[in-house]
């Protein structure tokens, strides 16, 4: 992003976020208009309460509820949301003009206070929304419609960091009292979120104050599945519109004309605990590499539609491919060595990827014990580092359109994804040089030299790079299909 300013007219609805209190009431569709809703089958239940600064997030951006200040092109660039524009006021200062007229679901007026209130909010919530880990970040309102930003550290990449849908803009109400954030009337967006049924299901309804151009459709309904069979079979059951993450298995069992294939930045990786048990030693981190099959993992678990990796990342980054080679530790004698390997059942690969590993590092000499359960119940154990070895399907460039934050959050000593345990001096300063490089050829070239001595530590062994298969109705249009899983449902999506 250059220093001048930046000013462009909003295309379509972007991908927003919000959070919200639980309510124990599902709302009813108005009977009118119910064809003109649609329904979605979701992959995962929210994993805390839709809390706005974590991973929920990224449910109310996909149902454009809630709103960033800024957005991003298919290149990762940054472009106007909730800001108009910015200037990048000196190394460590950015200044933010604040959209006019625009008004929350509950009637508030956006302004400079609001966003602070909402920004620092995400700077103080524990722990932090992962795209602000290892960022200090301060933000203050020059005057009602101007606010700056200024981080402890030179970052080129702060626009993009505010695109995160953990950094939505709720109303300040939102953010009152000790519980978490209510995003419920709270948002900016096409959709307004009216209630959520716990894990169950969610509705929104189409906001018809909406300051850009209103939704084509009513609202949304929308149902948590984690079940992979169930999701397919409510495409074919004409009991879903859209639906996320069809598992491989059932993709065959659909119609071809209802599946798209999007490539997308996400690795299907094994993550090693470093710091205790049996891969705390290099070597044995080296034999685990070695056991893993990664030809056989895509043809017999994602029947080809999946990509053996090279590196953390995948084809979706092109630039990726021109990696610099890498020392591989020699393996160790696996003999006897007893671990656990752990995964969970929302994504349907993975158990299934689980028992295949489990045959590979059995024949590599170790002893398996597996331990297989939702994701709300595992994550804790995972990060807390009670597993030897975790299989995760995991985005690269999920928050900012780079994979510096990916990085940083997974494998720094102060990352707060850090499921391998990970804490490494030489892996630090390589990602610390990344992130303070402007965006371009030198920035990947960082990236990637941060990548290269990951992969040489084998905290982590990357296995394969997923494609998102999503399943959308016949008679549905413009639905999103978002490599970086932020948008789905938009203002244009309609039925014909």
């Amino acid at each position: 992003m250059s220093s001048s300013k930046f000013r462009a007219a909003r295309l379509g609805a972007v991908g927003a976020v919000g959070v919200l209190a639980l309510t124990s009431c599902f709302s009813t569709p108005a009977s009118e208009d119910s064809e003109d809703r649609v329904r979605i089958a979701h992959l995962q239940p929210p994993r805390s309460g839709l809390d706005q600064f974590s991973d929920d997030a990224f449910k109310l951006s996909r149902w454009s509820t809630a709103e960033t200040l800024v957005t991003l092109d298919d290149l990762g660039d940054a472009l106007p949301g909730l800001a108009t524009g910015w200037d990048r006021v000196d190394e460590f200062t950015w200044s933010f003009d604040i959209r006019p007229d625009v008004r929350f679901h509950n009637g508030a007026l956006l302004d400079a206070d609001a966003v602070v209130t909402a920004l620092t909010a995400a700077t103080e919530a524990a722990p932090k929304p992962r795209i602000l880990d290892g960022v200090e970040m301060t933000v203050e309102a020059v005057d009602e419609e101007t606010v700056t930003v200024t981080t402890e550290l030179v970052d080129p990449l702060v626009p993009q960091r505010l695109s995160s849908p953990q950094l939505a803009i709720l109303a300040p109400v939102a953010y009152e009292g000790e519980g978490p954030v209510d995003a419920i009337g709270t948002g900016t967006g096409p959709f307004v979120l009216t209630s959520v049924d716990g894990t169950s299901s969610a509705s929104l309804d189409r906001n018809d104050d909406y300051w850009g151009e209103s939704a084509k459709i009513a609202g949304i309904d929308a149902d948590f599945v984690p079940d992979g069979t169930a999701r397919g079979a409510s495409l074919r059951n004409d009991t879903a519109d859209v639906v996320e993450a069809i598992p491989v298995s059932q993709a065959s069992l659909v119609d071809s004309e209802l599946v798209h294939e999007v490539p997308m930045p996400r690795t299907n990786t094994l993550y090693l605990n470093t710091a205790n048990g049996v891969f705390s030693d290099p070597s044995m981190r080296a034999a685990a590499r070695e056991s893993v099959d990664k030809d056989r993992l895509v043809e017999q678990v994602y029947e080809g539609r999946a990509d053996a990796a090279n590196g953390l990342l995948g084809p979706a980054l092109p630039w990726a491919a021109d990696r610099p080679e890498r020392t591989e530790t020699p393996a160790g004698d696996a003999t006897g060595k007893r671990i656990t390997l752990a995964t969970f059942t929302d994504r349907a690969e993975l158990p299934e990827v689980a028992v295949l590993l489990q045959q590979e590092l059995e024949a590599q000499g170790f002893i398996v014990e597996q331990v297989v359960r939702e994701y709300q119940f595992i994550e804790s154990d995972a990060l807390e580092g009670r597993f030897d070895a975790f299989i995760l399907s995991r985005a690269t460039v999920l928050d900012s359109g780079d994979p510096v934050a990916y990085m940083y959050s997974d494998f720094a000593c102060e990352g707060s994804f850090n499921i391998s345990q990970f804490c490494d001096a030489e892996v630090d300063a390589a990602l610390a040089a990344a992130s303070a490089t402007e965006p371009g050829d030198a920035r990947r070239a960082a990236i990637l030299e941060a990548e290269r001595l990951i992969l040489e530590k084998d905290a982590a062994v990357p296995m394969l790079h997923e494609r998102v298969i999503q399943g959308e109705s016949a008679g549905i249009t413009d639905v999103a299909r978002d490599p970086r899983e932020r948008i789905l449902i938009t203002n244009q999506t309609t039925f014909e």
